[in-house]
This record gives structure tokens, C-alpha cells and sequence, in this order.
């Protein structure tokens, strides 16, 4: 499957949006709004474009930017670098086909003069079981757990040590 990484355009948004909305509960609800936020505050927010098309996104942020997710503090707290993912989505038509480890793959070598880690959390109630089998297997692990939402969702907090040459 041919694909391009590109750099996040404010006209990409609707689009985005659209992703996201059909991705929850894997990840958090969002309005335009929000994802305005992001192209201004991301330290790394691509798309990866199929023939025209948005099949999917990534956002990360390193520490330090005016962002108050309670799993992005929750890494703020602990370590003073890392890049943490805030989301990422794959339209449901091109999963499975390698988009989220080429993600991963662009990601660590982004930041891999920043910092050593990634760092994300995964949906383990409701339980997100295709992304807690895919962090796993690229190589992420579990760092600790927290409840969020008033209870209504727990996720598992991870961390994967860039290991490029």
C-alpha cells in the first residue's frame, strides 16, 4: 500500500475530525476546536495520505506545553522527557495493513534526538483489545494505570524506549 507521511494542514481538520469521531471510545471525544489546539501546541501532528485521502493521524506532544489531559500529566509528573502520544487513528478501511507501526516507525525518528521515549496510554476499560495487542507488540510496556472520565474508563499508561541506531 503506497502512503505519505504529511505535515497536518488546518484544511485537513474536518477530515481529522471525522477520524477521530468514528475512533471512539479508542480514543477521546474532540471538536475542531480542539484539534485547532493541537496544530498550534503538537510538537508532531501528521497525517498519512492514501491516494488523496486522510486514512489516518498521529498527535504528540514533549512536556512542557499548555495541555491538561490527566494521562499527559500523568508522564509530566514522572519524566522530565519523553514524547507522548496523544492519539492515533487509523480509518477503519486501512487498518491492518502496517499504517500504525510506519507511524511509530516516523515518530521515534522524529524525536529520537529529543528524547529516548514514547509514551501513550491504551483503553483497558472499555478494554481497546487490537491496541493493547499492537503497543505490545512493537515494543511498548506498562508503566502504571489510572482511572479517568469519573471512573468510566481505566487505561494503562505506557512507555517504549526508542532504540534506533
Amino acid at each position: 500500500m503506497k502512503f505519505s507521511f504529511i505535515d497536518t494542514k488546518k484544511s485537513d481538520l474536518e477530515e481529522i475530525l471525522i477520524l477521530n469521531q468514528l475512533a471512539i471510545p479508542a480514543v477521546s471525544n474532540a471538536t475542531i476546536d480542539e484539534m485547532s489546539k493541537f496544530l498550534e501546541i503538537a510538537d508532531y501532528f501528521k497525517s498519512i495520505i492514501i491516494e488523496n485521502i486522510v486514512a489516518g493521524f498521529l498527535i504528540a506532544l514533549h512536556p512542557g506545553k499548555d495541555y491538561h489531559s490527566l494521562n499527559y500529566k500523568w508522564f509530566e509528573k514522572r519524566y522530565k522527557s519523553f514524547i507522548y502520544v496523544d492519539r492515533i487513528v487509523i480509518g477503519s478501511s486501512y487498518r491492518g495493513n502496517g499504517l500504525g507501526k510506519a507511524f511509530y516507525n516516523d515518530l521515534a525518528i522524529f524525536a529520537k534526538h529529543k528524547t529516548d521515549d514514547i509514551t501513550c496510554e491504551v483503553n483497558i476499560r472499555p478494554k481497546n483489545e487490537g491496541s493493547i495487542i499492537f503497543h505490545k507488540k512493537y515494543g511498548f510496556y506498562d508503566v502504571g494505570t489510572q482511572l479517568t472520565e469519573n471512573g468510566k474508563k481505566e487505561v494503562s499508561l505506557m512507555k517504549y524506549k526508542i532504540n534506533l541506531v
